[in-house]
């Protein structure tokens, strides 16, 4: 790409967008910065970024923008449906967004994951691996730093664990991972997507440009990615926790990669069968990565898993307090519940994606928990699937700081405070990270 020959338009200053605006100025572009939000992080960047010779432009201007960009690159955080990337595309311009502008800038070693579920701590777990293996790996993507501020320092050697989202993958064109994964489907941002089947046909993207030199593995026991297998040219590998397959499974306790044991289930510092699935992507993706195995048991053993899912922060009074914020969407919250088995009080709600709550609350009957704390945008609509479902030990709540104390005043010595929301953060936060600090922050000041 002549970036010094190109006008961009950069759609959105987020993390990704202001990474991608200030790889493009330094590499001597012309940009237009376009943002409706506003927050003293967004305005930060933008501030930053027209220090650099970044042109900021107010509703009013942007069909002038548009006229002069020869490339628009859009945020995650901004629907390709968004009235200004659809303008862009009748008008003839190219839209991209940043991890392709990233992936077409230095074409690094990729291992893309994605899936509803498990994504983060599968990509964290395998870094831990790759670098315990003496093999250079950094995160990149939807967690981590975003891919196209590691052109610079790129060394060819380096591979990129890159997390991809579903938002990502509305944007992608050029971009391959040598390793492809996807975890698992089920519901999830519907709010954007609209429906399962533009959900499922965005995953299948991460796979479209694989070559036969390349991998996808793919969840054997998910019957919508095991039906991906036809989408792709690379290699399938799979991962089962049910059958013994071409790739990684478990088989009676242990968790193998081919004919070769690899780590014990009773090994596995972080429990659950979804994480199970998680640690045998990364053992999939390390052992063609060529780790060895007594690397990767290793690193296995010590690894902690990542913040905000399924996170004991604390123990007062008897109590156990534990961070599932990560839990955006109904089967992340399902799995949760599904793992704990003291009688718990669960933290419920927050910004809604399209999801109906019957399945969710069909679960929480038949588990341990005890009582469920609604709260945030999505309350009312839960609180009608919980009177559906039969299930009324239920308090209603606006407020979160109230909600968690509410939640502690509830819980008996020997039992749970869970957040678990099955929704997102922005009713009332930047994101789960936020909504899990604040969490954090009520607990350690509750007696």
């Amino acid at each position: 790409m002549d970036f010094k020959r190109q006008t961009f338009l950069i759609l959105g200053v987020s993390k990704s967008g202001y990474e991608s605006g200030k790889f493009l100025l330094k590499k001597g572009a012309k940009c237009y910065i376009y943002e409706e939000k506003t927050s003293e992080k967004i305005e930060k960047a933008k501030s930053e970024l027209i220090k650099l010779g970044a042109i900021e432009t107010a509703k009013e201007g942007i069909d002038d923008a548009l006229d002069r960009a020869d490339v628009v690159v859009i945020s995650p955080g901004v629907p390709i449906n968004h009235e200004i990337a659809v303008k862009s595309k009748a008008a003839g311009k190219r839209l991209i967004g940043e991890l392709e502008l990233g992936y077409e800038s230095f074409t690094p070693l990729i291992v893309g994951v994605t899936g509803t579920n498990g994504k983060t701590t599968t990509v964290s777990l395998l870094n831990c691996i790759l670098n315990e293996s003496g093999i250079k790996s950094e995160l990149a993507g939807n967690v981590g730093v975003p891919l196209v501020s590691k052109r610079e320092t790129a060394d060819g050697e380096t591979v990129f664990v890159t997390e991809v989202s579903s938002f990502q993958l509305e944007s992608v064109a050029d971009f391959r991972p040598h390793i492809a994964c996807v975890l698992n489907i089920s519901p999830d941002h519907l709010e954007r997507h609209y429906n399962m089947e533009n959900y499922i046909f965005l995953k299948k993207r991460l796979l479209s440009n694989q070559r036969e030199s390349e991998y996808s593995v793919l969840n054997y026991d998910d019957a919508v990615v095991r039906g991906f297998y036809t989408e792709t040219k690379a290699k399938v590998k799979w991962v089962s926790v049910r059958e013994e397959v071409d790739g990684a499974y478990l088989k009676d306790g242990e968790l193998y990669y081919g004919k070769e044991p690899i780590i014990s289930e009773k090994e596995l510092p972080i429990k659950g069968e979804h994480n199970v699935y998680n640690t045998l992507f990364a053992i999939a993706c390390a052992k063609l990565l060529k780790a060895e195995n007594e690397k990767i048991r290793k690193a296995i053993t010590e690894f902690k898993g990542v913040p905000y899912r399924l996170e004991t922060v604390a123990e007062k009074s008897g109590i156990k307090f534990v961070n599932d914020s990560k839990s955006t969407n109904t089967a992340a919250t399902i799995t949760a519940i599904k793992s704990t088995v003291i009688p718990t009080v669960l933290i419920l709600g927050g910004s809604e994606k399209g999801e109906k709550y019957d399945r969710l609350f069909a679960e929480i009957k038949n588990s341990a928990v005890k009582h469920a704390v609604l709260t945030g945008a999505s309350r009312r609509n839960m609180l009608s699937a919980a009177d559906e479902s039969g299930f009324s030990d239920i308090t209603v709540c606006e407020d979160f700081d109230v909600a968690v104390k509410i939640a502690r005043l509830i819980a008996k010595d020997g039992e749970e405070v869970l957040l678990s929301p099955a929704c997102a953060s922005f009713d009332k936060f930047s994101g789960y990270e936020e909504r899990g600090e604040r969490f954090n922050k009520i607990v350690e000041g509750l007696s």
